[in-house]
């Protein structure tokens, strides 16, 4: 598949969904009129990622971070709360190489909300210790998303990417067939 699919992808591992670890591997597929989240949170003009997490359980992960100079950084003990299901040596590459986000990630409000007037979908990763499951699927269902779910911890693009893939060749076919793609 080209870049010219014109397809984005929302990866919620960076750490913490600003996607700056995939930038670097894979190449960003934009797209006109098509969203991939995968177990994302899918916050409201008016919203922050905060004040939709308020909504639900606390998950484990957040026991298990630190905000070091305006920083947020994931503790070694709680790799097995973002990706539990990476083998010891797959989880141990993952949180070596973290992004570490600003510390106010949590309470930034996005401007434009891509899946109001944009084709969405969503993987929700079942068993997510990062973003509790009920939130994504809350998020999923408001924006109206074909909604696909994995046995899958927070990293379902690293421990699902079977199915990952099949879903962004969903979205990506069906954006080759929308009228978006016949203007190209």
């Amino acid at each position: 598949m080209s870049t010219s699919s014109k397809l984005s992808i929302v990866f919620a591992h960076g750490l913490w969904a600003d996607g700056s670890c995939f930038s670097k591997v894979i190449p960003t597929l934009q797209a006109a009129g098509h969203e991939v989240y995968i177990a994302a949170l899918a916050s409201d003009e008016d919203e922050t990622a905060a004040s939709l997490q308020k909504k639900f359980p606390v998950t484990d992960v957040f026991a298990h971070i630190a905000v070091v100079e305006g920083r947020i950084w994931l503790k070694p003990d709680g790799i097995a709360c973002f990706a539990g299901d990476l083998s010891e040596q797959e989880q141990k590459v993952v949180w070596s190489t973290q992004g570490v986000p600003a510390a106010d990630l949590f309470d930034q409000k996005v401007e434009g909300v891509a899946w109001k007037s944009k084709p969405s979908w969503h993987i929700v990763a079942k068993n997510d210790r990062t973003v509790h499951p009920e939130l994504e699927r809350f998020c999923a269902k408001r924006m109206g998303a074909a909604t696909f779910e994995a046995d899958s911890s927070h990293v379902a693009m690293l421990s699902q990417p079977g199915l990952v893939a099949d879903v962004i060749l969903t979205a990506a076919t069906s954006a080759q067939g929308s009228p978006a793609a016949a203007a190209r």
